[in-house]
């Protein structure tokens, strides 16, 4: 495994103001796996790439840690497990944006967020084949 493959570069993450209110505007899909919920959309993108990547947006939200150590804590976990289980997602012809937002209000083990990242990474990767096939 390269060096660059285990990092977490700016390119993966979903950093437009524009791209994240087209997430959550309409017309994307949204499950849940307590303590996660992951809201995604497929998007042509025309930017010439051959393989497309998925750009990741992590929402922790004030509300459920008031204490920005246990908000930082969770999205280190989820960058994590974000870093370890993204090549599930296959290569694709077009961008996929996914946010993952936790929902629940305590602190949770790295390996159920581990576990629970896999289970809705194979299904997005399930319903995106789904649609392009």
């Amino acid at each position: 495994m390269s060096a660059l493959r285990l990092a977490f570069p700016k390119d993966e993450r979903l950093c437009s103001r524009k791209a994240i209110e087209s997430l959550f505007a309409g017309g994307s899909r949204a499950f849940s796996a307590f303590p996660l919920r992951v809201v995604y959309k497929e998007v042509d993108d025309k930017s010439g790439a051959d393989d497309m990547t998925a750009q990741v947006l992590i929402s922790v939200s004030k509300h459920h840690f008031k204490h920005a150590v246990d908000r930082n804590r969770v999205k280190r976990q989820l960058r994590e497990a974000w870093r370890l289980n993204r090549d599930i997602i296959a290569p694709r012809t077009e961008q996929l944006h996914i946010a993952f937002i936790w929902i629940a209000d305590q602190l949770q083990p790295s390996d159920l967020i581990q576990r629970k990242m896999r289970k809705l990474l194979h299904i997005v990767n399930e319903n995106t084949a789904k649609t392009n096939t």
